[in-house]
């Protein structure tokens, strides 16, 4: 897995993300790139996703704005149990050396593009103290926790089969190695696919993470009103 992290403004965050997640300290924005080449599902896939540093209730995870996927059982399976918001991508990921390139392409963009450098080093000299003071690194004894928005559109498209649940899953990540780096990243938008609003004002690295992962039952931990959810629901499909 490649992951890279930059910062991005205040208001941007503010704007897209849906209470009654709230916005942390710091605006800043997590996006990977893996290879998955042993599941318990069978066959090995790529995966992607965008994420947004946030809390409920006092608790930090991740927010998931797009997950691309170049499996349909990986995509189901996270979208029908966990609500996240998986599409079908086509997915790049390559190390040489201590170069690597990866990127997710949809409707034929590149919605994200990396590159790093496996320097040792990140972007800037502050980032080890803010993956700290926001626990971006999970741990033999800290999971990843994420939050998602469950939902479906009703049949008579009005409204929704029922009030959108909030989800928090925990995944326990066991790293194996890990490297720092510093990344380049360029995001591109489509209609369906809007990466570029959260504009890069600062980036501040890489990491090349190995890892074992196991992924936790869920539960629901807020149900949110459907109208107040409306403008922030058209993540999962491309609606024309």
């Amino acid at each position: 897995m490649i992951t890279v992290l930059w910062e991005t403004k205040p208001e941007i965050v503010e704007k897209i993300l849906p209470p009654p997640l709230k916005p942390v300290s710091r605006p800043v924005v997590m996006s990977f790139i893996a290879n998955y080449p042993s599941t318990n599902q069978g066959l090995p896939y790529f995966e992607g996703a965008l994420t947004l540093r946030c809390e409920y209730n006092g608790l930090q995870g991740n927010y998931y704005l797009a997950m691309p996927v170049d499996d349909d059982r990986a995509m189901i399976g996270g979208r029908e149990i966990f609500g996240f918001p998986k599409k079908i991508a086509k997915i790049h990921f390559h190390r040489k050396d201590k170069d690597v390139e990866a990127w997710s392409e949809r409707l034929g963009v590149k919605n994200i593009e990396i590159k790093v450098k496996l320097t040792g080093k990140f972007n800037d000299s502050e980032t080890p103290s803010i993956i700290k003071e926001l626990g971006l690194l999970p741990g033999r004894k800290r999971n990843t926790i994420n939050y998602n928005f469950k939902y479906f559109p009703a049949p008579n498209k009005k409204g929704f089969d029922y009030d959108p649940w909030l989800v928090k899953q925990e995944t326990s990540v066991r790293p194996k190695s890990m490297e720092m780096g510093v990344a380049e990243i360029k995001l591109n938008s489509t209609v369906h696919d809007p990466w570029a609003e959260v504009e890069v004002v600062k980036v501040l690295g890489a990491l090349y993470l190995k890892t074992d992962n196991t992924m936790l039952p869920g539960e629901v931990v807020a149900k949110v009103d459907q109208t107040d959810f409306l403008p922030y629901s058209f993540l999962k499909w491309d609606w024309y």
